[in-house]
């Protein structure tokens, strides 16, 4: 059952973007492409702009031809969204190019091992975040960065990581995000130097889940449920070995909610991986979770509804935990690799359950390593960027609509 959303606050429009999105209706009103829509237009643009025409191997148009003819059909996302929507596509093929040339031209990257990585995985809102924060502090542990996934090629160097100009560059990306969203710092931290998750990485193949968190795409998002995930945790092994090409470290520490309906196929590309899952009372796990999409479509559409957002994340995490479940059921035989914390532990001693899961995965929590994560929480307590509030029945879900949903044991 869906509910009235009464509560959740209309988007934030400041008047330059108002009215960007305004004049970029009225053009689409005359029947003009702006921005443009079509794939094979941005592959043509993509090989333009980085010279380069090898786009690799594994799938990646169908997704691509997806993204665009739905984006295409439609009038939302509005004039802001499509400029965005076409800049991730975009960069995620100049990606391509960029990395297979490279792999091409250093065929030794290829062969560099990827050995025990760790994953933190839940549902959105779970405490996922802060876990993987923590672990990145550890110098032991290499986090992929924000600046470094939007940017990633040519490899960062070791003796330039922290000063790599790439960094001012993404910077200024979260600047434009701040305005356009500033209520989003409250929900979840952005920056150019801190982890960032795995979506963005997948992006390479067009098989990743943050096209329809950002931007309502419905068709896409079914297609996405039926593929297989291999191609992109392939693609995502490829891409951390050339992160890592000229900078290294102990061991990849990553991360996403994106990884819990597919945790076979992320074991078929990194079959010694150890998996940090955390868990939440589903509930306010979704109620989070629908204020984020909110937050996020609000930035690109015109006409977010609280109430359509509430049910495409019923609709998706629900599903989503009961793939989770079905896996560790089958994979039953391989304790070792899994263990799971509970949100409330992850709130009351975040480090305790850092060190525990290095205790229960054979890693070793050194004083280097403790004193750098409590820094890190220090400079960081919880609720220090803003109060986040939020409720199922502003998204028109039904608690007890939920419960009889989700699956049980």
């Amino acid at each position: 059952m869906v509910l009235w959303a009464m509560a959740a606050p209309s988007p934030h429009r400041p008047f330059a973007v108002r009215s960007i999105n305004a004049m970029g209706a009225g053009l689409r009103r005359l029947g003009l492409d702006v921005p443009r829509f079509d794939a094979a237009y941005l592959i043509d643009r993509a090989t333009k702009q980085t010279g380069l025409r090898d786009f690799g191997e594994g799938p990646w148009r169908q997704g691509l031809e997806l993204m665009c003819s739905e984006v295409a059909a439609t009038s939302d996302p509005n004039t802001i969204g499509r400029l965005a929507c076409q800049n991730m596509l975009s960069m995620a093929l100049e990606q391509r190019l960029q990395l297979t040339a490279h792999r091409a031209a250093h065929p030794a990257v290829r062969d560099t091992p990827i050995e025990r990585p760790l994953f933190v995985v839940g549902l959105p809102r779970t405490g996922t975040t802060i876990l993987f924060n923590l672990l990145a502090q550890d110098p032991s542990n290499r986090a992929p960065l924000t600046w470094e996934v939007t940017r990633p090629h040519p490899p960062p160097e070791t003796a330039t990581y922290a000063t790599d100009p790439r960094i001012d560059e993404v910077r200024k990306i979260f600047t434009q995000l701040d305005k356009l969203a500033p209520s989003l710092a409250a929900i979840h931290e952005f920056g150019a130097q801190l982890p960032q998750e795995c979506p963005p990485i997948f992006a390479g193949t067009m098989l990743s889940m943050q096209f329809h968190i950002l931007f309502r795409v419905p068709a896409y998002q079914a297609w996405l449920d039926t593929q297989s995930m291999v191609p992109a945790y392939a693609w995502h092994r490829m891409f951390l070995q050339h992160l890592q090409s000229r900078h290294r470290r102990e061991r990849w520490v990553l991360k996403s909610p994106a990884h819990l309906p597919c945790v076979e196929d992320l074991l078929a590309v990194y079959p010694d991986a150890r998996i940090l899952f955390t868990h939440r009372a589903p509930l306010r796990a979704l109620a989070s979770t629908a204020s984020l999409y909110y937050v996020f479509r609000g930035m690109y559409s015109d006409t977010a509804d609280p109430a359509q957002v509430g049910a495409d994340v019923a609709d998706t995490w629900i599903e989503y935990l009961r793939r989770a479940k079905a896996a560790r059921e089958r994979l039953g035989d391989r304790p070792d690799q899994f263990l799971d914390v509970e949100f409330p532990d992850i709130c009351d001693d975040p480090v305790g359950v850092v060190s525990r899961a290095y205790a229960h995965f054979g890693i070793e929590m050194t004083d280097q390593a403790r004193s750098a994560m409590d820094v890190f929480l220090a400079a960081n307590p919880r609720g220090s960027r803003g109060a986040h509030r939020y409720e199922l029945e502003d998204f028109g879900l039904d608690p007890a609509d939920l419960e009889a949903r989700l699956p049980t044991g």
